[in-house]
């Protein structure tokens, strides 16, 4: 490893005496490997004389991270600081003495290079707030907020019943105040458009809050708010006369519809305006939680300069599969998306990287590969993945399982786990086999990771929802590996090798992995690495995967909506028109110059569905299944017809049931009645025919 160690027994609560320090050393490939007690006390010395080398510096501690870096800094070290935690995931256990196996596979990938950067995308913001909500609860945080940002409020009650009522407006004109109702909210961070109906006649923007139109008004039909009870309100104009020169009041200006930008938007609202489980930065909705608004007001008051965040995927259009000549055929990342960032543009997607918030959904449902995951990208991914695999395997560690979670509420409960397992809470901590890998979404990985995994030794994959993913995503996941498994399953594979575990305690994830998968692999690991394709990397996990199955099977079901799969055509209903080779994205369908014969590589399709959407005749349908036999990458007919002649010139121009289909519906139209035969002619002919007149056109008879 291109790497120093610096290890900690912390006050040797985690088993490492000189023995497990020689085995780790040996899967590291470190004849230096130092285990200190107090690392960040009395034996710091230890950790300072490891910055003085060239290699990246590995410190198997978190607790003191902090102290680490703040002394790294001190001394002017430039060396790269990495840390792993080694004691909640592994230390910390029931199975600790069992654990080195997973402490070399955690040291080894901490010791990788970093992920390459990725472009960012970025928000300004100038701290411009709009509130929305009703007076009772938008106005006091006007009132707490407007002296540390740029305040607006949009009321959305009438302040008509006795609780608003009593609701005021400040003495002082502080910050805009509207009304309205229909709110409509676009864009993100910086970039706000709110919309809405200004259905009052009062506008409180122009209103000086004198009281004149409340006592003008004979029905009371003015509340505290200046807002406008329609339904007691006669419209005899007192108010109007009242207001006088402010000229606050218009019946005229009743369905103005109003529209504003903003940098942040407050919305206080019953229901969220903004329905989706990931909304667009910038936007909070606490919704009646008291201790939620208070986060969100502390939030929004750290939004204000400007801001950057990785722009999470990569999207190649030629591989896009969404649509082709005014059909929809894939729309599997418009579905998934929680954050509504994907949208159709036409026969391709669209996807809005200031919304886009990284959970990498859409790159594990495409069955293309067109969407991928950048941040860090598959192959980055995929060599951390093998790395650890085979470190713990060359440590002596078997049927190892990777536990994909999060890095926010997913790490919180693995780490309480550890720590309540040494305080003796009867809880035994990480299983020694289960080896935790920390995504910035747990969605972001899918079945080509995944297949890999198995291939490089892995015995299951289990992934932990935590509470934080959209109910989409994990419908999209229990996809995946319903796919994966199947495959597997068909393979000979003994055993299960996935798990989606939804867990919000640590001690439903105890119960959870105490349950750990322990499928078969192969016999041999895999020596491949992940690609950036997500089709050729899912070849390669394949090919191992059959190379070294128990059972040789070359055709294996899978479920509907699968990646892969054939076509079924019904020959009596098709007319080879080849609608469906123009539509297909991938080039599975073809056609030929030759004679009339619709061809089709099965390895190439990706069961988009843009074919059986295209088809004038309704006669193919998707068959999902694997099939892993050479055939499955070489064109094989589909349906094939004879060739119609021209009956002028003997020149084929189409087939028989193309002819048969024209001539069954043109029959009856006027251009053609009475000179079908024309329809047997190719379009030269055809034109030569109609100019010399030797057929019937109209009330031109045949001489």
């Amino acid at each position: 490893m291109s790497a120093t160690f610096r290890l900690c027994s912390c006050n040797r609560s985690i088993p490492l005496d000189a023995a497990a320090r020689e085995r780790l050393g040996q899967a590291l490939g470190s004849d230096a490997l130092a285990v200190a007690g107090a690392l960040c006390g009395k034996q710091a010395d230890a950790f300072l004389a490891a910055l003085d080398g060239a290699a990246p510096l590995v410190v198997g501690c978190t607790q003191e991270r902090a102290l680490f870096e703040e002394l790294a800094q001190q001394n002017g070290r430039a060396v790269p600081v990495r840390f792993v935690n080694l004691r909640e995931t592994a230390g910390w256990s029931a199975q600790a003495a069992s654990s080195l196996p997973k402490m070399a596979a955690l040291l080894a990938d901490a010791a990788l290079p970093a992920a390459e950067p990725v472009p960012a995308v970025s928000y300004a913001s100038g701290g411009r707030v709009l509130i929305i909500g009703r007076a009772s609860r938008a106005l006091p945080w006007a009132q707490r907020l407007r002296t540390l940002l740029d305040v607006s409020v949009l009321l959305t009650d009438s302040g008509a019943d006795a609780a608003d009522a009593a609701i005021s407006f400040p003495h002082e004109r502080q910050y805009p105040v509207f009304s309205g109702a229909a709110v409509g909210i676009a864009g993100w961070l910086g970039a706000f458009t709110v919309s809405w109906q200004q259905d009052n006649p009062i506008d409180l923007d122009l209103c000086v809050r004198c009281h004149a139109c409340l006592d003008a008004c004979p029905e009371n039909a003015i509340s505290q708010l200046f807002q406008i009870d329609a339904a007691r309100c006669r419209r005899h104009g007192d108010c109007v006369r009242a207001c006088g020169a402010v000229g606050a009041i218009d019946f005229a200006r009743q369905a103005r519809q109003r529209e504003e930008r903003y940098d942040l938007v407050f919305d206080l609202s019953e229901q969220a305006l903004i329905a989706l489980h990931q909304p667009p930065p910038g936007y909070f909705a606490p919704g009646r939680d008291s201790a939620a608004e208070y986060e969100a007001a502390l939030r929004l008051c750290s939004m204000v300069g400007e801001f950057d965040k990785p722009r999470y995927f990569r999207y190649s259009e030629r591989l896009c599969a969404h649509g082709r000549n005014g059909k929809t055929g894939c729309s599997a990342c418009i579905d998934v998306c929680s954050a509504g960032a994907i949208a159709s543009d036409g026969e391709r997607i669209k996807v809005e990287p200031h919304l886009c918030m990284g959970c990498g959904a859409c790159a594990t449902v495409c069955p293309s590969g067109a969407l991928g995951y950048a941040y860090p990208d598959a192959p980055h991914l995929g060599r951390r993945v093998k790395t650890m695999l085979q470190t713990y395997a060359a440590a002596g560690g078997r049927q190892a399982v990777l536990l994909f979670h999060s890095k926010e509420r997913g790490a919180e409960l693995v780490h309480a786990l550890g720590r309540l397992a040494k305080s003796g809470h009867m809880h035994p901590g990480l299983p020694a086999r289960v080896i935790p890998l920390a995504l910035h979404h747990t969605a972001s990985a899918g079945i080509d990771l995944w297949l890999s995994a198995i291939c490089h030794g892995a015995a299951g994959i289990m992934v932990l929802a935590a509470g934080e993913e959209a109910p989409q995503y994990l419908s999209a996941l229990r996809e995946q590996m319903a796919v994966g498994q199947a495959i597997l399953s068909g393979l000979g594979y003994a055993g299960e090798h996935f798990r989606l575990i939804e867990a919000g305690t640590p001690p439903e994830l105890a119960q959870a992995l105490q349950r750990a998968p322990r499928g078969a692999a192969p016999a041999a690991a895999a020596t491949f690495n992940v690609l950036p394709d997500k089709r050729n990397t899912l070849d390669l996990a394949l090919a191992h995967l059959l190379e070294h199955a128990p059972l040789k099977a070359e055709e294996i079901a899978l479920p509907a909506g699968s990646p892969f799969g054939a076509l079924q055509v019904d020959a009596a209903a098709c007319t080879l028109c080849m609608a469906c080779a123009g539509a297909c994205p991938s080039s599975a369908l073809m056609d030929t110059a030759e004679r009339p014969q619709l061809r089709f590589i099965e390895s190439n399709c990706v069961q988009c569905g843009l074919c059986v959407q295209t088809c004038p005749e309704q006669a193919l349908a998707l068959v999902p299944r694997l099939n892993l036999a050479d055939s499955a990458k070489r064109p094989v007919v589909l349906n094939e017809s004879q060739p119609f002649c021209c009956i002028r010139c003997g020149k084929p121009f189409g087939t028989q049931k193309v002819i048969e289909s024209m001539l069954a519906r043109l029959a009856g139209h006027a251009a053609f009645s009475g000179n079908l035969e024309r329809l047997k002619m190719c379009g030269d002919c055809r034109v030569i025919d109609m100019m010399q007149g030797t057929t019937t056109i109209g009330a031109l008879q045949r001489p």
